[in-house]
């Protein structure tokens, strides 16, 4: 009898996420590594970007919704993942959220002068979604969404979910994603994405009029 062999895991330094690089400057950026027994991420953020990205998970549909993220958020993204997708997509998909989190997270730093909430409505031909973002430091998700397929391109859909619950939990974010009707898988992932990296921009971005005070009567956040 002859044994299937699986492919070998990249081995690590160091099992768990570092800052390997935070706040650069005016701008606000960071850049988070992450290895596990199950992935290996490397990531560098910029709030303040052009939309510019270079991404590789190993899964083509994530690579593009990721893209999107990227670009209609206003967001430079470099992303590199290697994962266990022998076994599953799953440890990938929801890793990467934890990481993008976390860049955000960091990015942010204390959060002074941000608008902190954002919003957004997104339609992709017959396809409609909506985000809530809410950079509270307090992790919550709110996703309410029936895909008509299982699967979208090379991307389990159920997944969807697992990435943005890494995103929100590492981010200390609350989010509430909401898909409002699509007849194509493939809109309403994107419809998704793309509502949430607008809304994140907005919650993101400055207010020029408020940049020396704390978005919240707590003084923290």
């Amino acid at each position: 009898m002859s044994l299937v062999k699986r492919p070998a895991k990249t081995k690590s330094a160091a099992i768990g996420s570092r800052v390997i690089k935070q706040r650069s400057g005016k701008l606000r950026d960071a850049m988070i590594e992450r290895n596990t027994t199950e992935t290996q991420i490397r990531a560098h953020l910029t709030i303040e970007g052009k939309g510019r990205y270079q991404i590789s998970t190993g899964i083509r549909f994530f690579d593009h919704m990721l893209e999107l993220f990227a670009r209609h958020g206003g967001f430079d993204l470099d992303l590199q993942a290697t994962g266990d997708l022998d076994i599953d997509q799953h440890h990938t998909v929801e890793d990467v959220g934890i990481v993008l989190g976390e860049c955000v997270r960091e990015a942010l730093g204390d959060k002074r002068g941000i608008n902190r909430a954002g919003y957004f409505i997104m339609p992709l031909d017959e396809a409609l979604a909506v985000a809530a973002v809410d950079l509270s430091g307090r992790p919550y998700l709110g996703f309410n969404a029936k895909f008509p397929q299982r699967v979208v391109g090379d991307l389990q859909t159920e997944l969807v979910e697992d990435f943005f619950g890494g995103f929100a939990n590492q981010a200390r974010a609350n989010v509430h994603l909401k898909l409002l009707g699509a007849r194509s898988t493939h809109h309403a992932v994107e419809a998704i994405f793309k509502t949430f990296a607008r809304a994140l921009k907005m919650a993101a971005s400055m207010d020029e009029r408020l940049k020396s005070e704390m978005p919240s009567t707590k003084g923290l956040l």
